[in-house]
This record gives structure tokens, sequence and C-alpha cells, in this order.
């Protein structure tokens, strides 16, 4: 299994935001983090990739922490943030080439796929182009492109149909189905319910850094048979519920 979390608690003080949180991702599989603002998801995506120290609990990816080994356990990651992270002073080729030094690529393969990705995003003639003049649609590009050069096990994605236009949205998907078929796990964190139905394998529902339901369609409907039969009529449903029991 790629992604395992266990009896996760944390947060960034004493008081957890994260209160027994247990999932997994697994090869080819895709897994949709969905909650309200402050549920928990950003949170949970910052234990994993190992800005934060769990206070209790357990993260592993391929059966590896990142206290064996944090190098070898980051490089199994690729992640796109909500917000695009760039170094103002690199071009997007030397982002490319930054990514491709980080994760120990073969520079000429990499460099291969990353113009095949730059064609698809419709950026190849940008890889002079500082950060400064691109739009956040095109900085999202970028980070896609970053994270879709490397070979990682896990892709961890948030909330990455903010700013992007349709056509980048569904290269996207297209993208995240080909790693899916290779091997690779996915975890993406959305509000797009109705694009995370279409694409998701399985879904981890969040409330007040809780797990109130997880599973695919099929069982989140066995599991809220009155609540309706979309991801959308469900989810409302449990957080409506959940507001009001707060």
């Amino acid at each position: 299994m790629a992604l395992k979390i266990e009896h996760l608690v944390g947060g960034y003080s004493q008081i957890p935001v994260l209160k027994d949180i247990s999932f997994e991702v697994n090869p080819g599989e895709l897994v949709g983090l969905i909650g309200l603002n402050g549920a928990g998801k950003s949170t949970t995506i910052n234990h994993v990739i190992g800005l934060m120290t769990p206070q209790k609990g357990k993260i592993t990816i391929d059966g590896k922490t990142v206290y064996q080994d944090s190098n070898a356990y980051k490089k199994q990651i690729a992640y796109i943030p909500e917000l695009p992270v760039l170094y103002p002073e690199l071009t997007l080729r030397e982002h490319i080439d930054l990514t491709i030094m980080a994760y120990q690529l073969d520079k000429k393969q990499a460099w291969q796929r990353a113009n095949e990705l730059l064609e698809t995003f419709r950026l190849a003639n940008k890889l002079e182009w500082f950060p400064n003049n691109f739009s956040k649609g095109m900085k999202q590009k970028v980070m896609i492109v970053c994270a879709f050069l490397t070979d990682a096990n896990l892709y961890i994605i948030d909330e990455p149909f903010l700013g992007l236009d349709p056509l980048a949205t569904d290269d996207l998907l297209k993208l995240i189905d080909d790693r899916k078929s290779h091997g690779a796990a996915v975890l993406m964190s959305t509000h797009v319910l109705d694009t995370a139905e279409k694409y998701c394998d399985r879904f981890v529902l969040l409330h007040d850094g809780k797990i109130q339901n997880q599973g695919d369609l099929a069982e989140l409907r066995a599991q809220n048979p009155t609540l309706g039969q979309s991801l959308t009529e469900i989810y409302l449903g449990l957080a409506r519920a959940g507001e009001q029991h707060a």
C-alpha cells in the first residue's frame, strides 16, 4: 500500500486538529479527501508530506516513515499545493531543472517528459518567463508540470481545480488517470464534488478533525441510505448533521 495513516492525532498546538484518523491510499487509486474549511484536510496533508510532526499515530509510504529516511520518504511524494509556490528569481526552465535535480531524475528523459507536459498545458513558449509574468492559473500549471515530471509513488494534490480553466482541468484529470494506470497512488483534496464523484475511487469525509465516513460511492450510499445518491447529497447531509451536533 502506498500511503497508510494510522490513528493520527496532530495539529498546530497542544489542542489537536486531527483526532485519531486512519485511512489508506493504495497503488492505482485516487482517493478524494473531502471536508468543509477547517475540517483538517490541509493539516492531514501537511503531516503526510512531513511538514508537521504527529502528536500520536503513524504515517508510512510504502512501509517507510519520514523518520527512518527523510529524503527517501519525501522523494516518493509529488505535491501540488493549493496556492502555487514558485521561486521569483527562477525561470520556468530553471524550476524544471531544479525538480530534476531534487528528484535525481535522468535529465534527458525528464526533459522529454517535461516538453510533453509543457505542450499539454500550453507553456512550451514560456520557458524563459519568471513567475511574476504568470497568471494564477499558469502558476498552477507550472506546479502540475513539475509534479508530474517525477515518477512519484504518491501524488498529493490540494484543491487542484482552483484557477484552472476547463481544458487544463481535463488535462490534469487525464494525467492522474495515466499515473494511476502505472501504479501511482493519488490523494486529492477538493471541494468540487461532482468531479470527485466522477473520478475518485474512494472518499474520506472529514468533519471537525474526525473521519465521518470513508469508502466508495456505493459504500457511502449504504452507510447513509436517507441522504441521497450523489456524493454532494451525502456529503451535505453529513456536514449539516455534523454542524448541528458540534
